[in-house]
């Protein structure tokens, strides 16, 4: 996660008020690499429930519910098509935003809890595989990896292939065949990620075919920045009307006033040797064709709060559940189904505890904080990022990790900083020791909330006395 995560957690950072936001994402990469070069694991806990759950799909949603349920006692089987595990963060993100040997350890980590991986291993019939297998419950996770296509009036010479196509290409014995000038035919992520792809596949000429404007590009500003810096080229409000052999038609088009794009009946001609379709991509549901009670809408499965889908013993995450389809929230997907489903199969309801409400920005003492600014991660120079397929973003060493660590404001949390303890008159507070906080005496308070007007990170909060 902390290298595929586009982490929309550092945008509610309350440190924007001193400087920048905390680096979280590249702490916790940091934190990832340091797991893996040191070899940390986790205790396999015992098989204690006797209950066996089948997970269709091998990532991100299914390993995610795999290590939890794992670690709540259960059996854990994962079934997977293709022959290696991964799902789309194998066949889907490039070499140079995900090395395999970092997303092989992950898994490897999850695995040696005592869960079974079956690679190769398509389910045809949900209803069937949970029948003849003896497992009390299934999770449904088998991601969307049918690239998704359009019509494109196109000559018998014209050469189309989708994106997904394309980069699950690279996982097998020789890179696809792409040209030297390739149009992509999309906005987002996938469609950036394949045409730097054909960029490092030799591709003198990548260009990006988009309906719309460039604030209206669902993919990330990173993605982008990085994209136009390796010479991927864009053509915003366009389409593509026509495919032939080495050329397409491009139509200008402009939008509405409901933002919408219109055609404009004005064209032009590109060279292109290979048009790649990214326009999304769609789950494979013939595995439900035999279980009518799991109801598919716009080509994801209903689910409910706790992810459990109209049969009882199904549970239904990932791209194959209705959500913003990201790694983050599939492997959001698997915790939260493997809590349901655990308490199913105990015959309970899970209920979450309750949250501490957000620290309140508004009444953070920024003066106690020093300016600090984020640690920026440094990229692979532009000529190596262009020629190979080497990781573009660099990850933080140890000394930066900890400074980026220490820019926490520890915001409603307290950081045993004292100004309590000088402040409280008598003895109204006493320190238990390092880590353990503080112990206020009632009895001894006056009320004036000094303390919790001076507590730097907002762990003080005053309450009517009943």
């Amino acid at each position: 996660m902390g290298r595929v995560c586009h982490h929309p957690c550092e945008t509610a950072c309350n440190r924007v008020q001193v400087d920048n936001a905390v680096g979280i994402n590249a702490v916790e990469r940091f934190l990832g690499d340091e797991a893996i070069r040191r070899g940390w694991t986790i205790e396999a806990p015992p098989v204690t429930s006797g209950k066996k759950v089948l997970v269709v799909g091998s990532g991100p949603a299914g390993p995610s519910a795999a290590y939890h349920l794992r670690r709540l006692g259960h059996e854990v089987t994962i079934r997977e098509a293709q022959a290696r595990p991964g799902g789309m963060m194998r066949y889907g993100i490039p070499h140079n935003r995900l090395p395999r040997e970092v997303l092989d350890a992950e898994i490897d980590r999850i695995l040696t809890l005592g869960v079974t991986l079956e690679t190769g291993t398509r389910v045809d019939d949900v209803l069937a595989a949970q029948r003849d297998g003896g497992f009390d419950a299934v999770f449904l996770a088998a991601g969307a990896g049918i690239g998704r296509r359009t019509y494109i009036p196109a000559g018998d010479s014209a050469r189309l292939l989708d994106a997904v196509a394309l980069l699950s290409g690279m996982e097998g014995e020789g890179p696809p065949l792409l040209g030297r000038r390739v149009a992509v035919y999309g906005g987002g992520n996938t469609a950036l990620n394949a045409a730097r792809t054909a960029r490092r596949l030799g591709a003198t000429d990548a260009v990006v075919v988009h309906r719309r404007t460039r604030d209206r590009m669902p993919a990330h500003d990173a993605e982008v920045a990085e994209a136009l810096e390796e010479g991927v080229r864009t053509k915003w409000l366009s389409t593509i009307a026509h495919a032939d052999d080495g050329r397409i038609t491009v139509e200008r088009m402009e939008l509405d006033e409901t933002g919408f794009p219109q055609p404009t009946g004005e064209f032009e001609e590109l060279e292109a040797d290979t048009v790649v379709l990214a326009l999304g991509q769609d789950s494979d549901l013939s595995l439900l064709a035999e279980a009518p009670d799991l109801h598919v809408d716009h080509g994801t499965v209903e689910v409910a709060d706790g992810l459990m889908t109209g049969h009882q013993e199904i549970s239904a995450g990932g791209d194959m559940a209705p959500a913003n389809h990201t790694v983050t929230v599939a492997v959001g997907h698997g915790k939260r189904a493997a809590r349901h489903i655990d308490a199913y199969l105990r015959g309970t309801s899970y209920e979450p505890g309750p949250e501490h409400p957000p620290a309140d920005g508004a009444r953070l003492n920024t003066s106690y904080y020093s300016d600090a600014p984020a640690t920026v991660r440094p990229l692979l120079e532009l000529a190596r990022r262009v020629s190979t397929f080497d990781e573009v973003v660099q990850g933080l060493d140890e000394s930066t990790a900890l400074f980026e660590a220490r820019r926490c404001m520890s915001c409603g949390n307290c950081l045993e900083c004292d100004n309590c303890y000088g402040v409280f008159p008598d003895n109204a507070i006493t320190k238990l020791g390092p880590g353990k906080g503080f112990a206020i005496d009632v009895d001894y308070r006056k009320g004036c909330g000094l303390c919790a007007a001076e507590c730097p990170c907002v762990a003080i909060d005053m309450v009517p006395e009943e």
